[in-house]
This record gives structure tokens, sequence and C-alpha cells, in this order.
């Protein structure tokens, strides 16, 4: 039961780079779709994943289109949004099947059209706060992903 991360467009490599640790400790696959809003090469990426950047399972894409064509084989889609209604922990994150967790933008999200097409597999988390207007990219793809673990481990 492989698990997938997708961040499409990341901007921040601090984020990304937290995000692989967390995929590298989990047990997940990363997948960064560009462009991106950093290079790869640069040593605040390998930084922020410790000496651990080197192990991540890494899979980088040229564009949207190109990973959307692989998407299914992946497994089942989940998109994260601020602007969905359904929470995360109510979709079947741990079902016995391969699972992508789909990740936007730091400053923008995921764009309109992925909305419009993806519409009934959004989630979101809960924010509580009226001063806050989303989740920091990497601490949401942690909690993301240790829902899935949290699942599976309660799945017989």
């Amino acid at each position: 039961m492989a698990i997938h991360v997708v961040l499409v467009h990341p901007e921040i490599h601090w984020n990304t780079g937290n995000a692989g640790r967390t995929c590298l400790a989990a047990g997940a696959t990363l997948h960064l779709v560009e462009p991106l809003g950093f290079s790869l090469d640069e040593r605040q990426v390998r930084r922020a994943g410790l000496d651990y950047w080197e192990h991540v399972n890494l899979k980088v894409w040229p564009d949207w289109p190109t990973l959307e064509a692989v998407l299914p084989s992946l497994g089942e889609a989940y998109f994260f949004s601020t602007k969905a209604t359904r929470m995360f922990w109510d979709a079947p994150l741990g079902a016995p099947a391969d699972v992508v967790l789909v990740f936007g933008r730091e400053t923008a999200g995921l764009a309109g059209d992925i909305h419009e097409k993806y519409r009934d597999r959004f989630v979101t988390m809960p924010i509580l706060s009226p001063h806050v207007r989303s989740l920091n990219l990497s601490t949401s793809v942690g909690v993301a992903l240790y829902e899935v673990l949290r699942q599976r481990a309660r799945t017989p």
C-alpha cells in the first residue's frame, strides 16, 4: 500500500525539504511538479531535509498534465484545500489501496481547473481561528501522512 505526496509548484525550499524528510519517515514517495520556486540543487533544500535528502524517494515531473496522466496508476487521489468542505479524517485515506495526497503551492494552492475537475476528491483540515488563512505546507503534509498511517493501523 504505497503512499504518494504530490507538491504542485512548491515555492519555498524549506517546506519541500521538510516534506521530503516527513515522506522518508513515513515511507512515502515525494512527487514535485515543476515549475518549482527554487532549485533542487540549493543547499537549503538539502539542509532542510538534513542528511536524509539523498534517501528521499523523489520524482520530479515537468508539469501537471504529465503527472496527471499517470495519477490513476499511482492510487486514490485526495486533493487538499482550505476551500474544501469535507474533513480529511472523513476520507478513507488509509483504505486498502495506494493513496496520493496532492497539495498546491504555498501562496495560491491548487489551480481552479484542478478544483473543478476533482471537486469530489477535495478535503480540508480544520482551522478554528479566523486569523489563520491556511496551515504551513510542510505541516499539512505531515498531518495528512500521519492520518494515512493512523487509519491504516486501525484497519484489520
